[in-house]
């Protein structure tokens, strides 16, 4: 059994400036924990791979393409692959949620 703590997670550099914490990282799939705190966003990019995010905690906003939505705890996001996306959060509050890449 393999049990990953948050807490002793590596934080992984990242071109959004933001806190991300690798969880899992196999051949298959990757899992990134970020926090988003007041005001911070990822930069609009696209990924090689199918992506899902997982909303562990507050409100932030997702754009995927030309479709823009609020988003909250206890919701999955579908992300296909080259189509630019972004998540900000404009609340007063944390932002975190889970980054699932299916590798191909």
């Amino acid at each position: 059994m393999k049990i990953i703590d948050l807490e002793k997670a590596p934080e992984k550099d990242n071109p959004h400036n933001v806190l991300a914490k690798g969880l899992f990282d196999t051949d298959q799939v990757q899992v990134v924990h970020l926090e988003l705190k007041p005001g911070e966003s990822l930069k609009l990019h696209k990924t090689p791979m199918n992506v899902f995010f997982y909303v562990l905690e507050g409100t932030g906003i997702v754009v995927i393409g030309d479709e823009e939505e609020t988003v909250s705890k206890d919701m999955l996001i579908d992300s296909p692959k080259a189509i630019p996306h972004l998540l900000r959060n404009e609340s007063d509050s944390l932002f975190r949620f889970l980054v699932v890449k299916l590798k191909e």
